[in-house]
């Protein structure tokens, strides 16, 4: 029988790709989305603009830190379950901004937990970040690892966020997974992270900035793969979970911009710059926990994953 699901931040990169899957897979989805300015909101309207025309789609145009646009989502309609990944998403601009992360990652995931009580929701499912890990030197990260030395105000909400997360599962039982994502990229990728940033400088010819010397290491997963273990998470037994879901290799910053101008055939200026504060030396996930909990498999490589994107990129290059 189809489920009725809320998914927060349902517009934006992931969210619009779960979306995609779940109204395929015959579920009722409603959406809530504030089309922010923290890149372009035309982009969030066309991620979306292909679900509107379903009738089994409904968005909600409000703020999650408003909890009348909250209580909006669940009017007419029996919600059993809730994907929260709305957020104030990134590391740089949260120590420019942590008032900002603080309203909308802690008021606003406590005012969907607060929503998930009050209309007896079953699962809750948190977008949570591999930004928790912080600087920690065991590699691969493991879901048992020490976090409580986040570097950034963003890591420290998400950080936040699951342990909200547990209190709310201790206390009204409801199932509840916090996935912790390991640099999704992908088709419709917001256009201030690295791979899009790059790929679109560098095809224009402009000039890129590495920080450092190029040899921090991300642990990129492709969108399709991130979208497997969401939906995967739906139907696994568990109480509450934490979980890594990332591809279990890693890239150095070099490395990637090299494989970005092969896929382009053009050249990268590049200009060095320092380190950034809040930024870490290296993500690396341990998934032997989704692997098993999950059967979490992820299936394409960084070389399919950054020759995908590319296309998609050239595909939009057209178009305008």
């Amino acid at each position: 029988m189809p489920d009725s699901i809320l998914v927060t931040g349902g517009a934006g990169f992931i969210g619009s790709h779960l979306v995609d899957r779940l109204l395929a897979d015959g579920h009722r989805v409603t959406v809530i989305d504030n089309f922010n300015d923290f890149y372009d909101p035309a982009i969030k309207r066309a991620n979306c603009r292909p679900h509107r025309e379903q009738a089994t789609y409904r968005l909600v145009e409000g703020d999650i830190r408003n909890r009348e646009d909250v209580a909006a989502c669940f009017e007419g309609e029996a919600i059993t379950e809730v994907i929260h990944l709305a957020a104030m998403a990134g590391v740089r601009p949260s120590i420019k901004n942590p008032v900002l992360y603080q309203e909308v990652n802690l008021v606003g995931t406590m005012n969907i937990l607060e929503a998930c009580r009050t209309h007896g929701v079953g699962r809750y499912i948190f977008a949570s970040s591999s930004s928790v890990y912080g600087n920690n030197r065991k590699v691969p990260f493991s879901e048992d690892d020490f976090v409580d030395h986040p570097i950034s105000p963003y890591a420290a909400t998400k950080k936040s966020g699951e342990l909200m997360a547990y209190t709310y599962h201790h206390l009204y039982g409801f199932k509840t997974a916090c996935l912790r994502f390991f640099t999704v990229y992908g088709p419709r990728q917001r256009p201030e992270m690295a791979i899009h940033l790059f790929t679109d400088r560098i095809w224009r010819g402009e000039e890129i900035a590495m920080f450092g010397e190029g040899d921090s290491r991300r642990d990129y997963t492709f969108i399709e793969d991130i979208v497997e273990g969401v939906l995967a998470c739906r139907s696994a037994e568990y109480d509450f979970a934490v979980l890594n879901l990332g591809r279990s290799d890693t890239v150095r910053l070099h490395e990637l911009i090299t494989k970005i101008e092969q896929n382009l055939g053009k050249k990268a200026i590049i200009k060095t710059m320092p380190q950034q504060p809040g930024d870490v030396d290296q993500t690396f996930a341990d998934i032997s926990k989704a692997r098993s909990l999950l059967g979490f498999e992820p299936k394409v490589s960084i070389d399919d994953g950054l020759a995908r994107f590319v296309a998609w990129y050239l595909k939009k290059q057209e178009q305008q």
